[in-house]
């Protein structure tokens, strides 16, 4: 079936009167601290080469639209690639699959003669190529120099022709990183043309969404055409696949151009650009860059070379990229149900990686950006009501059902455990408990727990490798031993909601249901292992060739039972024998030697992947928190060592990113872990501590969430040698144990660390780490 979305008459009158008189003009504002512009410090071209899928193109935080260069991988860019297929809209920082690239534009000259961007790809050299907060540019081997900026629901390019009377630029709505199924383009007038984009997958099929777009110029083309496949038609106002315009440059040498977007119809990408175009491009690159300083003004560092600086702060840039603004201005957007709804006091979001993001970026937003993870949490809220069921991997409109286990359980439970969800507490609740103890119908796009009926009735969730499934997708079945690691630390996060909201029952058999680890615990190996349908553990018994476990062993993942460290730990024989595994895993002897060396050579380019491997993998989820086990074995000195090892993995370069960076993940884990303050409950409001890599950190903080409005962590001194905490102290009172809670941080104006060359007894009693979740 070809999916079509006319727009004819009425409609496309519609969309042109909305287009006419005076376009809006908002304004920005932002100060420039002390130091210098803090935008200077980012390189959004760290994560473009070696999978950490990052883009260079100009974006303003959470934005709806990411305009950048596409140089054919599968998420947009690789720095490896020398040609360019065209500017696109829609960008996901990290992601592993292909996705976005919707309209690709891209100026050329001459006669159009070639619809596939493969084709007509452009040559440019990195020699020619810039980037920084909200603004991109390259020179292409044409000869044309071309720049994107952006606001939140447009994209703005400016393209500087060499003089001809056939300077192009073409839309192609055809063609973008995952599968079009349908497409239609419509010249409106002599300065706009409007496209509708219907596309779907991420990895595998899911159902389809539309994007709709609307283009202004800002003078009239010379002439214009439309194209279906590969079929060029002159003067042809209507086509499925794209359209080029035409202008003579040879006196005015700039043509500028406002692409609006909305997932909602052509009048929302219509409204979203009389509200937010009709300024010059170099206006709105100011206003981006502005607004990008004043966001990254909430945290000073002081300390540290140039190269960690930029590293630190192009980490926080990418942590606000994502999830994105899905409404338009007039705060419609289409939900989950595909029908056309109104946010109401709140701006709804869109594009959930939660597997990711529930175990760093959710939680740094809740402390840097409260206000929009409010509204965040909200927008998962607002999917179950209108779908039916909260989301696991959503882009867009839609669910893709990707990756395993219960993230939205620990997303929640964090927005509650922060204040986030004031007046929406009981919905929340509600809306976890059915995704707890149920699972969806069977119209239901979602999978849910998928595993949920044999988890409730056995305590595990079974690995049934060759299962057919239902539906499409990362199977809890297919990582059975995963799942139900998974599912018992969203249990032991509900546990705690249910118990704070005087759910009592409910407390008692979410935490009882939370040792349901304990079901895939191994004796005779001494690991997690998957079960079988009978309940016979399966698969290979060594646990570095374990499977059942997602993207990882059971090397890896038997450390993620944050809710009940001290009962995994009784399960491995005690503290002894837990960093006796602790220090093999981490290779801590030769890290201690070699910390860059460690990392690089055994942790990252070790022999072993995702399902051989009995290191820790510093580049991907599950092993986030593994470092701050130490934290719970009376040897927190340990988790300085490694996590200052991990943070020399991020560097000022394109392969500077460790592992895909999903939606914001491991760049979130860089910023918190220099900070020195790290989620290690994800789903709870536990922040573990470790040396900060600044001798000093000053955050802003919201006031309405955080009364003081401001944290400042020193570490005079800190540095490679000198790196571990020998006394704590909060507003100048000594602190010996080695977590925070949000509460705390609330309540403090300072955390202070003084660091010295060897270990000391800070931090090392049983009552100085993180309690269990019990």
């Amino acid at each position: 079936m070809r999916w079509t979305h006319r727009l004819r008459g009425a409609a496309a009158a519609a969309v042109v009167a909305l287009l006419g008189g005076a376009l809006a003009a908002p304004t920005a504002q932002a100060a420039t601290g002390p130091d210098g512009p803090l935008t200077g410090l980012v390189n959004p071209f760290i994560g473009t080469e070696n999978e950490g899928n990052t883009y260079p193109g100009a974006a303003v935080p959470f934005g709806m639209v990411q305009f950048s260069p596409d140089t054919g991988h599968n998420v947009g860019y690789d720095y490896s690639n020398d040609r360019v297929r065209g500017f696109s809209l829609v960008h996901l920082s990290g992601v592993g699959c292909g996705l976005g690239g919707d309209l690709p534009v891209l100026p050329t000259t001459g006669d159009v003669t070639e619809t596939d961007y493969t084709k007509y790809a452009a040559r440019f050299s990195h020699d020619d190529e810039a980037a920084s907060p909200g603004y991109y540019r390259v020179g292409l081997d044409s000869g044309i120099d071309a720049e994107l900026t952006a606001t939140a629901r447009t994209g703005v390019q400016r393209y500087t022709f060499p003089a001809t009377d056939k300077a192009n630029v073409l839309l192609n709505a055809g063609q973008s990183l995952h599968r079009t199924a349908a497409t239609e383009v419509e010249v409106l007038d002599s300065r706009t043309v409007r496209t509708a984009i219907t596309g779907s997958g991420f990895c595998q099929d899911t159902e389809p969404y539309t994007v709709y777009t609307v283009t202004r110029f800002d003078r009239p083309f010379t002439a214009y055409g439309t194209w279906d496949g590969a079929t060029v038609t002159a003067g042809a106002r209507t086509g499925e696949d794209g359209a080029y315009l035409r202008f003579d440059t040879t006196k005015d040498r700039t043509v500028e151009a406002t692409t609006a977007l909305s997932y909602v119809d052509a009048s929302g990408a219509a409204r979203n650009l009389r509200a937010e175009g009709g300024r010059s491009f170099d206006a709105v690159r100011k206003a981006a860059d502005r607004t990008w300083e004043d966001r990254l003004d909430d945290v000073r560092v002081r300390g540290g070379d140039d190269t960690l600086r930029r590293t630190f702060y192009s980490s926080l840039y990418r942590s606000f990229l994502a999830p994105n603004i899905g409404s338009d201005v007039d705060g419609r957007y289409t939900g989950w149900d595909q029908e056309i709804h109104r946010a109401k006091g709140f701006t709804y979001y869109q594009n959930w990686s939660l597997w990711d993001t529930y175990r760093t970026q959710s939680q740094l937003l809740s402390l840097l950006a409260p206000r929009e993870a409010r509204d965040m949490a909200i927008s998962v809220l607002k999917i179950d009501e209108e779908s039916g069921w909260l989301p696991k991997w959503g882009y867009g409109t839609v669910e893709t059902n990707i990756m395993t286990g219960d993230p939205v359980t620990p997303f929640l439970t964090n927005a509650y455990q922060q204040g986030l969800l004031t007046g929406y507490e009981e919905r929340a609740y509600r809306a976890l408990r059915k995704n707890a103890d149920g699972v969806p119908p069977a119209d239901s796009p979602a999978v849910g727990r998928e595993a949920n009926r044999e988890y409730l009735a056995e305590g595990y969730a079974p690995y049934l490798k060759g299962r057919p499934h239902a539906k499409p997708g990362d199977s809890d079945y297919d990582h059975g031993a995963s799942a139900t690691l998974e599912y018992a630390l969203s249990d032991a996060m509900l546990a705690r909601m249910a118990a704070d909201l005087g759910h009592d029952a409910d407390a008692a058999r979410y935490a009882e249901r939370a040792q349901n680890y304990r079901a895939v615990f191994d004796p005779a190996t001494g690991f997690f292992r998957a079960r079988d349908a009978a309940g016979a553990f399966t698969g290979p018994a060594d646990p570095a060739r374990s499977e059942g476990f997602h993207e990882g062993t059971s090397w890896q993942y038997q450390w993620l039972v944050p809710q009940d460290l001290p009962g995994m730990i009784g399960l491995i024989g005690g503290t002894a024998a837990a960093n006796e595994r602790l220090d093999s895993f981490f290779a801590y002897d030769r890290l201690l030697a070699d910390p860059a060396g460690t990392a690089r050579e055994v942790w990252v380019n070790g022999p072993y992947d995702y399902y051989n491997a009995d290191k820790y993998n510093p580049q991907n989820e599950p092993d986030l928190i593994a470092p701050y086990t130490y934290l719970s074995t009376g040897q927190p000195w340990k988790t300085t060592d490694v996590v200052h090892a991990a943070l020399t993995l991020f560097t000022d370069t394109p392969t500077g990113m460790t592992g895909n960076d999903d939606l914001g993940t491991m760049s979130a884990w860089n910023v918190l872990s220099s900070i020195g303050i790290f989620p290690i409950q994800p789903g709870y409001d536990t922040w573990g501590l470790s040396t900060p890599v600044f001798d000093r950190v000053d955050l802003t903080l919201d006031r309405r969430y955080y009364p003081r409005g401001a944290l400042t962590v020193t570490a005079p001194g800190t540095s490679d040698t000198d790196r571990y905490v020998q006394s704590a102290r909060t507003d100048g009172k000594a602190y010996d144990r080695t977590y925070l809670t949000t509460d705390a941080l609330r309540s403090v104006r300072s955390l202070g660390f003084t660091v010295g060359p060897q270990p000391s007894g800070w931090g090392t009693s049983p009552q100085a780490a993180p309690p269990a979740l019990k």
